[in-house]
């Protein structure tokens, strides 16, 4: 959830935040210490990412970022978890700064 990613982040838990949005949605608003790796460039990027470390996905909503999950624990990234609710979700539990859109 997004309280979890925020706790884990307030804790400086070692894990990577990576966000599956397209560019422009990345300008709009963002988590900070997200990766931008869109969705349809995760496949060829994959080696951007350690299979050891813990990866939480997360995307405006969670369906493109339960894909991401799918796609990276096929990949042998075995510790990839998406963030339910995305980013909206963050904005509604975590900071309402960051805007809907």
């Amino acid at each position: 959830t997004p309280a979890e990613v925020k706790a884990k982040i307030d804790r400086a838990e070692p894990f990577v935040l990576i966000d599956v949005r397209e560019p422009h949605e990345y300008q709009i608003c963002r988590i900070p210490y997200a990766k931008l790796i869109p969705l349809g460039q995760l496949g060829n990027r994959l080696n951007e990412l350690n299979r050891e470390d813990e990866i939480v996905a997360h995307c405006k909503s969670g369906a493109r970022s339960a894909k991401a999950v799918d796609l990276l624990k096929q990949a042998g990234f075995r510790k990839a978890r998406n963030m339910k609710g995305g980013i909206l979700a963050w904005s509604d539990q975590v900071d309402p700064t960051v805007p809907k859109y």
